[in-house]
């Protein structure tokens, strides 16, 4: 296992646990402007790398660089009604974080936010392997043309079974939530967002500019909570400045390959980082 150090210009850095943080900036910058999900192997590496608490200080200002490249690049594809509909939970779930930072350890916070992740990333991977079964199960029902019509329907986005006003709220409210109080334990909002813009039936640029202009907001709200609470320290912001470059660098390498990424692949890529990076927290 990576061995954890603490950040500042005095620290003893091994070539590996530094390369690490590399990476995890890199990753930062390709999931601000291509795959959202790869966001929670930054918070997984650098927890490996740093102590819980004071990886988050570290990594919040890394990922405000990306927020900024990320609204720059996909700005006209922000849908501004639905942040509006979610600040408002995501706000009392940023409260819940700060009462939670204040009082809890760092192993509580770390293993908190992966059963919080890995449980949202089950049940959205569940509620799509469910659509797949009824969609095949009415299409064996209703013949090869209207089956493969509906198949047709799904891979373009279009839901089986469309959540009622009520549903929709619900679940406004409830990942809305989880999304304030990830960002604030751990930086690991993303998953819960980026599950909540798919359920919603976003496209690639859709999911991109709206996930943009709701991280800027909200990591912009994030700073003087977490300067309050001592998670960013004058080491950490000289870490950061070591660090920027390979945030812009990902952010490059994220908008060329975001225009050759498959709707459906960039939905299972997303999942799949987002259990990984979930698992790892739980140690």
């Amino acid at each position: 296992m990576t061995q954890r150090l603490a950040a500042g210009p005095g620290a003893e850095w091994g070539v590996l646990p530094f390369v690490a943080l590399v990476l995890a900036a890199l990753l930062v910058g390709v999931s601000k402007t291509a795959v959202g999900g790869v966001a929670t192997l930054s918070v997984a590496l650098f927890a490996a790398v740093l102590p819980a608490r004071e990886s988050t200080g570290v990594l919040l200002p890394l990922l405000l660089v990306g927020d900024v490249l990320a609204v720059r690049a996909y700005r006209g594809h922000a849908d501004r009604a639905v942040l509006l509909r979610l600040l408002p939970s995501v706000a009392a779930g940023l409260v819940l974080g700060v009462v939670f930072v204040a009082r809890t350890s760092d192993v509580v916070m770390r293993r908190t936010i992966g059963v919080l992740l890995l449980t949202v990333a089950v049940h959205h991977g569940w509620q799509r392997a469910r659509t797949r079964f009824r969609s095949r199960a009415r299409a064996r029902e209703q013949g090869p043309e209207q089956g493969q019509d509906r198949q047709d329907r799904g891979r373009q986005g279009v839901a089986e079974d469309a959540p009622t006003v009520r549903q929709h709220r619900v679940r406004t409210v409830f990942f809305g939530l989880v999304a304030g109080f990830a960002t604030m334990v751990a930086n690991a909002g993303g998953p819960a967002m980026s599950l909540y813009l798919l359920s919603s039936g976003f496209g690639v640029l859709g999911f991109l500019g709206t996930g943009a202009w709701f991280f800027l907001i909200v990591n912009l709200v994030k700073v003087p909570f977490s300067v309050g609470l001592g998670l960013i320290t004058a080491d950490g912001l000289a870490l950061d400045g070591l660090l920027a470059l390979a945030v812009v660098v990902g952010a490059g390498v994220g908008r060329a390959l975001v225009h050759r990424i498959d709707q459906g692949v960039f939905e299972r890529l997303v999942l799949v980082f987002t259990a990984l990076a979930s698992v790892d927290l739980l140690r």
